[in-house]
């Protein structure tokens, strides 16, 4: 697992290659799961919510409710890591 510095309050956890959580501030509002994108459905700041397109980058992402961030980053800390 690496912790990657994207700039400032954004931050990107990767797990592998295909495995990826997005940071803004301190609270994951974006996933990349296999070839599945997952974001927030919770509405943060404008600034939280440029980033989140910014990591993004014009792809299609599912809405997950904040309690899906909340624990997948709970399970990478852990480094129990199970993807579907």
């Amino acid at each position: 697992m690496k912790v990657k510095n994207l700039g400032a309050n954004k931050t990107e956890i990767v797990i592998d290659d295909r495995h990826k959580i997005f940071v803004s501030y301190e609270t994951p509002v974006a996933a990349r799961i296999g070839a599945k994108f997952y974001r927030t459905s919770e509405k943060f700041s404008r600034t939280t919510s440029k980033h989140i397109n910014q990591w993004l980058d014009g792809v299609k992402a599912e809405e997950k409710d904040q309690t899906f961030f909340n624990e997948l980053l709970t399970i990478a800390h852990s480094s129990v890591i199970v993807f579907p």
